[in-house]
């Protein structure tokens, strides 16, 4: 039977986090198409590029669309897919490609600490929001003991710590472009090199990135309880909430 209800702005689809999807759009499809099919005998180095970029850009794009919501950090990897893109395809020193990759990060982990000299610190969208935290009853309970303040230090620190995690992105980004990529743009060398580096930039770069993330969410965790005395359950967000 067809719902015929209107529909209101809480039907909006929530966005919900899929990182086995994440890792093979972004990830392996554009690696295996790069190292695989930038020969002449299939797709040439230039047709390889657009093929292997359009995955995670049209990714990024429907996710962007999908949820109807300004995402920085996802404006961010959409741009830096067609700087990649404009590296191969224009056939630029592969230096720059290292700049880029350095950049992205870079870029984000200065928001992240200008971010704290402004009325919405970056920290309360990436770690601190209400799909992850219970921030209302948090924010209650620190309000009843009167330690807003003594928390709103400690997310600061937190706050530290992110961007810490951003430039350390950052500088290992510069490191494995710059050992990897050596091969002139726009040549199938290139395209392998550039496979290469995205499938060791995830092990290298990403699993330590998201390792100090966890940690972070830990201490921001223990502050909470701390503070708050709430429980694990009680700070975090459950599932059933948002269904």
């Amino acid at each position: 039977m067809t719902d015929t209800r209107p529909h209101t702005p809480q039907d909006k689809p929530q966005h919900k986090p899929r990182p086995m999807i994440d890792l093979l759009v972004s990830i392996l499809i554009p690696s295996v198409i790069l190292m695989k099919f930038s020969g002449e005998e299939h797709l040439g180095a230039s047709q390889a590029l657009v093929l292997a970029l359009a995955f995670p850009l049209g990714w990024g794009l429907f996710e962007l669309i999908r949820y109807r919501k300004f995402n920085f950090i996802a404006l961010l990897g959409v741009v830096s897919v067609f700087l990649t893109g404009g590296i191969g395809l224009l056939k630029l020193d592969p230096q720059w490609l290292a700049i880029k990759e350095a950049a992205v990060p870079g870029v984000i982990g200065l928001a992240v600490l200008i971010s704290t000299r402004t009325r919405f610190p970056l920290i309360r969208t990436i770690l601190y929001n209400k799909k992850v935290l219970n921030v209302d009853l948090i924010h209650d309970r620190l309000a009843e003991r009167g330690l807003v303040e003594v928390f709103e230090e400690r997310l600061l620190k937190a706050t530290y710590f992110l961007a810490g995690t951003f430039f350390f992105s950052s500088v290992m980004n510069f490191i494995v472009a710059k050992w990897i990529v050596v091969s002139p743009a726009g040549t199938q060398a290139f395209n392998e090199e550039l496979g290469r580096m995205t499938l060791v930039s995830y092990p290298m770069i990403a699993i330590p990135s998201m390792i100090m993330m966890v940690l972070i969410l830990v201490y921001l965790w223990k502050t909470i309880h701390g503070l708050t005395g709430l429980k694990m359950e009680e700070i975090m967000v459950q599932t059933s909430d948002h269904q």
